[in-house]
């Protein structure tokens, strides 16, 4: 049978998508999909390549107001060919959006991608030498509108924050209850007193904390040649102080009550902290940072919002920017 013959007798499918809007015509901001499965290649600071399971957004706009929709399978297609070839970079991304566009000429002039994943980092105890995993949520995001890029890495950070106030009464029940046991007008016996402070006695009320959570947010320059997530998680913790941890021995356990003695943290505080870390840090254009503090106290939680400040950037708003 020949070629000719084989083309005049395929079977010619419908594209409806090609086809005129049936309704009112009219531009679309975006159009696209969300939550792609696949594995992403995704660099580690010793420069090796770890393969993890993600979800992806993938999207461009519709500029045309005539044609019913977009080529969604040559997105996906792209997505695939890309992201479980290449390791997760800003160029990578900055080929994947020109791969959108190019695929959708005279369709779109705007792309956006959107990758989330959970980067695992070894985490040492404070103390002890044993060593546990932690899982960090990830989000990395580019949009190429123009010619222009821009390019943003989200996280969080899982940290413990014991309230200042809560303390202060606690430090008052049992200055009280000290009042009570060794009378002003008694010799204090030093070896009664150190017995003391061992006892229920001698921690009459404890100060409440809870597991906290730091969304951040940052807009990194257009040239920026990688994704620093570890170095940003690092500099976070340490300035929270007050990580989760994984493994723990008991002088683990009692290494992280010290620290969460020595880093007593309102929300405020916390907030405050995290900007200055991010103030110093060069490689930021931008920074959004949300601080909540999922209270024992309360059922509700206490929440503190922080940003740089930009003209045009990051709004201050109380709950996870879009």
């Amino acid at each position: 049978m020949s070629v000719e013959t084989t083309k005049q007798n395929q079977r010619v499918m419908p594209d409806v998508a090609s086809q005129g809007s049936p309704g009112a015509d009219g531009c679309l901001d975006w159009v696209g999909m969300d939550g792609i499965e696949l594995p992403v290649l995704v660099a580690d600071r010793q420069g090796g390549l770890i393969r993890a399971p993600a979800k992806v957004s993938a999207y461009v706009n519709l500029e045309q107001p005539e044609v019913r929709g977009i080529h969604m399978s040559r997105l996906y297609l792209h997505v695939d060919q890309t992201l479980t070839s290449q390791p997760l970079t800003p160029t990578t991304l900055r080929q994947l959006l020109r791969e959108f566009l190019d695929s959708h000429q005279t369709l779109s002039d705007r792309a956006v991608v959107q990758v989330r994943y959970e980067h695992l980092l070894r985490r040492p105890a404070l103390v002890s030498d044993k060593q546990g995993w932690r899982a960090y949520p990830v989000t990395l995001s580019a949009e190429l509108a123009h010619g222009h890029l821009t390019l943003e890495l989200a996280l969080e950070i899982l940290y413990s924050s014991t309230c200042p106030c809560s303390a202060a009464l606690a430090r008052q029940l049992v200055q009280e209850q000290f009042a009570r046991d060794f009378p002003a007008d008694r010799a204090l016996d030093h070896a009664q007193v150190h017995a003391w402070l061992g006892t229920e006695q001698g921690m009459l009320a404890t100060p409440h904390a809870q597991r906290s959570r730091m969304q951040l947010r940052v807009r990194l320059t257009p040239n920026a040649e990688s994704f620093p997530l570890e170095d940003l998680i690092d500099a976070a913790e340490a300035a929270l102080a007050t990580p989760v941890q994984t493994a723990v021995k008991r002088e683990d356990e009692q290494a992280f009550a010290r620290l969460n003695g020595a880093n007593l943290m309102f929300c405020e505080d916390a907030g405050r902290r995290i900007q200055r870390m991010l103030d110093v840090d060069q490689r930021w254009t931008d920074y959004w940072a949300r601080a909540i503090h999922m209270e024992s106290l309360h059922p509700h939680d206490a929440v503190a919002v922080v940003t740089k400040g930009v003209q045009g950037g990051f709004r201050a708003d109380a709950g996870w920017p879009a």
